[in-house]
């Protein structure tokens, strides 16, 4: 019953993480995302592409998926199967795969062929319901990179690559460890486009209006 309860949370904390929030709010404004700025359905593309407002309520509901993933479907779908007195280990191996494949339906979302967006949003969003205190570390590190460099991208992968650290200094826990250092890999791995340009000098500062070469 568990192994059920775990396949049904991986299927419904995916298909809630891949809906495609950047490119749904571009549509209704006529636009198709993945055809302009930096070409990703991320919240960043759709600061530049769209505006402010658009920006913010992208980047809120990307979070959201991954928050509600953790908190709500996985609690929900496990109480199906497990008694509350006997879930035991069985909440956190089930919030587990929620915050994972949360964030692989943003990253490879079913509904674009499979090509989504970076999966930073949807990321913070699960470390809110998960690791709050290891969110906040490296919020801090994206937050002082992003005001030194004006790079979104050098502040993400920095913050990416601090996760498990802060997630091992908060919680001292092997497992959280693990995982969050998984979604960090991913996170850096779906950042290479960004990478190749900072090594180039070509990627852009946010703020620039040069939208086609702009990193989401």
């Amino acid at each position: 019953m568990e192994f059920l309860a775990y396949a049904l949370t991986a299927i419904a904390a995916y298909l809630l993480g891949s809906i495609p929030t950047g490119y749904l709010v571009a549509r209704a404004k006529g636009v198709d995302i993945r055809k302009v700025g930096s070409g990703n359905i991320g919240a960043t593309n759709a600061f530049r592409v769209l505006g402010k407002p658009a920006g913010i309520f992208v980047l809120l509901v990307d979070a959201l998926k991954g928050w509600l993933a953790v908190r709500v479907v996985a609690p929900l779908i496990l109480a199906q199967f497990v008694p509350a007195d006997a879930a035991g280990n069985q909440q956190v191996i089930v919030s587990l795969v929620a915050s994972i494949f949360a964030v692989l339906g943003h990253n490879y979302t079913c509904w674009l062929g499979f090509k989504g967006g970076k999966g930073i949003a949807t990321s913070a969003g699960v470390l809110t319901a998960l690791v709050p205190w290891s969110l906040l570390i490296i919020l801090s590190v994206w937050i002082v990179l992003f005001l030194v460099t004006r790079y979104v991208s050098i502040g993400s992968i920095a913050a990416s690559a601090t996760l498990p650290f802060a997630t091992w200094l908060t919680t001292h826990d092997w497992t959280l460890t693990i995982v969050t250092g998984a979604m960090g890999v991913l996170a850096i791995y779906k950042h290479k486009g960004n990478i190749q340009r900072l090594l180039n000098g070509t990627e852009p500062r946010f703020g620039q209006k040069k939208a086609q070469e702009a990193a989401s």
